[in-house]
């Protein structure tokens, strides 16, 4: 690997050194490239976390851990091999406002449904009127779980159950994310769902389309300072 100094973080405060970058397979290798050249080259890289990290150490001390998507690295694979395989993904983002479902061939969506129910704001008053607004949004938000369970159900059920995915990718809240996959139908689902969990505004189709970006990327930490 080459290197030179690595552009600037999209996010900070991570606790090796504030910067946090998230890179899809098409710029990791360009990056590691100009970091190990900033650094002196690579001096040795080490996989840990049960095939969920990948460390390089540069031999001037600095560090970059890599958490890349779709873990654990198989024996014997390469961080930049396992990140630019193409795999099939299906996708289930929910928020109460709004669910959507996709299945992605690599980075082409070939199959998807998307859907919005109303749930009302929290109320802030007291009193009975505030009981019966809270029974009333407790209703709309159990019809909006079930409307995104049913498509969910639609596009991702059969198939998750046929083997046809590599993986599920959840994003939106965790809560209503809960709630739809405890539908006794997505076990399959729930089964190839990833620990990481994107971080979305309400599902739309074009929020839906724009997510391999995000779950192709592998998530970059570096550490500028020895251990």
């Amino acid at each position: 690997m080459r290197a030179a100094a690595p552009a600037r973080a999209r996010h900070r405060g991570d606790r090796l050194s504030g910067e946090r970058y998230e890179l899809p397979p098409e710029r990791l290798g360009r990056w590691l490239d100009r970091w190990a050249q900033a650094h002196g080259g690579i001096a040795a890289s080490a996989i840990g976390d049960r095939g969920r990290l990948v460390t390089y150490t540069a031999h001037d001390g600095a560090a970059v851990a890599c958490e890349p998507p779709f873990p654990p690295l198989a024996d014997g694979d390469a961080l930049l091999e396992h990140v630019a395989r193409e795999r099939t993904v299906g996708v289930l983002l929910v928020r109460l406002g709004g669910h959507a479902a996709g299945i992605f061939a690599g980075t082409r969506l070939t199959a998807s449904k998307t859907g919005a129910r109303l749930v009302h704001g929290r109320h802030r008053a007291g009193g009975s009127s505030s009981g019966r607004f809270a029974r009333r949004r407790a209703g709309q938000a159990r019809v909006a779980l079930q409307a995104a369970a049913d498509v969910a159900a639609h596009v991702l059920r059969e198939p998750a159950e046929q083997g046809r995915l590599d993986a599920v990718v959840l994003g939106g809240d965790r809560t209503a994310l809960a709630s739809v996959l405890a539908d006794p139908r997505l076990g399959a689902v729930r089964g190839l769902a990833v620990d990481r969990v994107l971080d979305v505004p309400d599902p739309r189709r074009a929020v839906l389309e724009a997510t391999p970006d995000a779950f192709r990327a592998t998530i970059v930490r570096p550490r500028e300072d020895p251990a």
